[in-house]
């Protein structure tokens, strides 16, 4: 089993900025691509950005410009810069592959109010 372990949310008023930080097991983290998901209260899981394993990165289009991903192997954790936020980006904050290869994290919670 593979432990992830999100945070860095909390919350914020609209055009502030929070960094998520994703922490994974050492043995899958260097061979995997990364990503941050995110759901909003009555909303279904949407992807927001992923960074591959060479740290090539793709942000959703509501996010881009505002948002980063990045990865740092040596510390085993994947990071989400997020800046200008905007109310519509509350939401509970998860981390995962792109292709959902592992049991979701306890995720952290984002809030922006306005």
């Amino acid at each position: 089993q593979v432990q992830l372990v999100e945070s860095g949310g909390g919350l914020v008023q609209a055009g502030g900025s929070l960094r998520l930080s994703c922490a994974a097991s050492r043995s899958i983290f260097s061979s995997n691509a990364w990503a941050w998901y995110r759901q909003a209260p009555g909303k279904q899981r949407e992807l927001v950005a992923t960074v591959t394993v060479l740290g090539k990165t793709n942000c959703a289009d509501s996010v881009k410009g505002r948002f980063t991903i990045s990865r740092d192997n040596a510390k085993n954790t994947v990071y989400l810069q997020m800046n200008s936020l905007k109310p519509e980006d509350t939401a509970v904050y998860y981390c995962n592959t792109p292709y959902l290869q592992f049991g979701w994290g306890q995720g952290t919670q984002v809030t922006v109010s306005s």
